[in-house]
């Protein structure tokens, strides 16, 4: 399947103004942006033909909310999941960490709403993925993989984390730390690519998820599998996944590795590529076609 990138485009600037430039910071303390988010994510999903379920559960701080949509399948237990979190830290409008990530799969689910789908396609937009509720289990992502693994749901999950920010020039993008220094030169040097990032479980997932993004995409891609000693690669909602057994990605820009707004009050929209974010999205449809056998 062929995608235009125009309206892509437009659309993606569009999510990305309403949740960073208009609601701003996304936190349960204030309790309206995330009714505005809800609202928001809601609307446009609604307004595609999905029927969005609201995923409520008690975290930490009371009560929060993941939405679902989903296309059903042919197999209907067996589920690939896209998702990505639409809270922030209290600091930042989160143009980049995470409304880019939210904008992309909206899109996503646009551009995919008519197939026909072997496995079923949910999309996904978590709570609380920010911290402090990472370190204290209430993690929308947490919620919804545990309650997947109660019904025996057999998933493969691809993680929106940090999608917008692209950069050329040499030096523009960092290794982890936790990386032996005898390994750097394997790693890109210049901020002008989307990662593919699992854990060894998934090495499978992330050649076939490859194989579908580079069909429809001109992006350079870096796929790569390391264990999960390497705290960087856990620090978003494929963690949760990881944590019941399920084979996840992290599609990311990388996040602090590259971009010098992260969690800044400068993560603003204008910050973003929005070309590069339209090959992301050309791309994560493609491979999630590959993925559930449309």
């Amino acid at each position: 399947m062929a995608f235009d990138p125009t309206p892509i485009r437009e659309n993606l600037v569009q999510h990305v103004d309403r949740l960073a430039g208009l609601i701003g910071p996304r936190i349960l303390a204030k309790p309206e942006s995330i009714s505005a988010s809800i609202g928001y994510i809601s609307s446009m999903w609604q307004a595609m033909g999905y029927e969005v379920r609201e995923e409520t559960y008690k975290s930490s701080d009371g009560s929060a909310t993941n939405l679902v949509v989903e296309i059903p399948g042919t197999s209907a237990d067996d589920v690939v999941v896209l998702g990505a979190h639409y809270d922030t830290v209290a600091t930042t409008p989160g143009a980049d960490d995470n409304a880019s990530a939210v904008a992309v799969l909206l899109e996503t689910s646009r551009l995919l709403k008519d197939v026909s789908p072997g496995k079923t396609l949910r999309f996904v937009s978590f709570a609380c993925e920010e911290a402090p509720y990472m370190s204290l289990g209430s993690m929308g992502s947490q919620y919804h993989a545990s309650q997947a693994k109660l019904r025996d749901e057999q998933i493969v999950m691809l993680c929106l984390e940090m999608v917008g920010y692209f950069r050329n020039e040499p030096g523009s993008q960092k290794v982890p730390e936790t990386i032996p220094k005898f390994l750097h030169w394997l790693f890109p040097k210049r901020g002008n690519f989307l990662a593919a990032v699992g854990n060894l479980n998934s090495w499978q997932l992330s050649w076939a998820f490859r194989r579908g993004f580079k069909k429809a995409s001109r992006l350079g891609l870096f796929s790569i599998c390391l264990p999960e000693k390497i705290h960087e690669i856990r620090r978003s909602d494929n963690s949760s996944f990881w944590d019941q057994g399920y084979p996840a990605l992290m599609l990311t820009d990388t996040s602090f590795l590259r971009n010098p707004h992260y969690h800044q009050p400068s993560d603003t929209p204008d910050t973003l590529d929005y070309d590069a974010m339209t090959q992301v999205t050309q791309g994560v449809a493609s491979a999630i076609q590959k993925l559930a056998r449309c």
